[in-house]
C-alpha cells in the first residue's frame, strides 16, 4: 500500500531514519501511528520462549505495515525491525482517519491490501501446520516468487538458510538438508551456496 508520501507530508507526516537491526515498534506496544516505508526494509517477527525469532513477514519500499492493530486499535502483535537502515514516513492514527475520510479512494486501496495480507497469512498458517518441511519450503519458495512478480525459469533467492528458517518456522539444519535434497531432485539448484528457483 503507498499514499503519495507529498500528501502524507501536507498533512503533518513525520520522516524518521532507523539503523538496521533498531525496532520501530515492539509487541505489545500501543498502536499509534500509520508507517510507509520510503528506503530501506523492514521484518515483522516475534520471539519465542527461547528467543527464537520467527519472521511473519517482510516489507519493502513502497510498502506500509502495522496498520491491522491501528486500525482494529489493538496492541502490536509482532516486532517491527529495520533490517537495513530504513527512512520511513509516519502519520499518526487521528491523521490517517482524518486523510482516509477525505480521500476515499485511497480507503478502497487499503481495503484491498490488508485483504491481501489476510490471504497471505492464511496460506502461510496453512504452510506452517504442515510437518512436511519440503512443503514449507517449497511453499515460502513459491510465495517469494509471485511476491517479486518473477516470471523467469530460475531466480536467485536472496535469503540465507537462517532467514528461511526464520520464516519457516524450521531448524537450519531442516533447511540444508532438505535444499540439499531438492537440489539432488533438481527442483532447486544450489550453485556457489545460493540457492535458485
Amino acid at each position: 500500500m503507498w499514499i503519495d508520501s507529498d500528501i502524507l507530508l501536507a498533512w503533518g507526516g513525520i520522516v524518521k531514519k532507523y539503523s538496521k537491526n533498531e525496532f520501530i515498534f515492539m509487541e505489545g506496544e500501543e498502536s499509534r501511528f500509520y508507517y510507509q516505508i520510503m528506503e530501506g526494509r523492514i521484518r515483522m517477527c516475534c520471539f519465542n520462549d527461547d528467543g527464537k525469532e520467527f519472521w511473519q513477514g517482510e516489507f519493502h519500499k513502497g510498502d506500509s505495515f502495522g496498520e491491522p492493530p491501528l486500525f482494529a486499535d489493538e496492541k502490536y502483535p509482532a516486532n517491527a525491525v529495520a533490517d537495513t537502515d530504513c527512512v520511513i514516513l509516519k502519520v499518526t492514527k487521528s491523521t490517517l482517519y482524518k486523510l482516509l475520510n477525505e480521500y476515499p479512494e485511497i480507503q478502497k486501496k487499503i481495503i484491498i491490501s490488508l485483504s491481501k495480507r489476510i490471504v497471505k497469512k492464511t496460506l502461510m498458517t496453512k504452510e506452517l501446520v504442515s510437518h512436511n518441511p519440503k512443503f514449507r519450503i517449497l511453499s515460502f519458495l513459491d510465495r517469494y516468487k509471485k511476491d517479486t512478480d518473477n516470471t523467469q525459469v530460475q531466480i536467485q533467492i536472496p535469503y540465507t538458510r537462517q532467514e528461511i528458517a526464520n520464516f519457516t518456522g524450521l531448524r537450519v539444519e531442516t533447511i540444508i538438508r532438505t535444499l540439499k535434497a531438492l537440489d539432488q531432485e533438481g527442483i532447486v539448484k544450489i550453485k556457489n551456496r545460493k540457492v535458485y528457483y
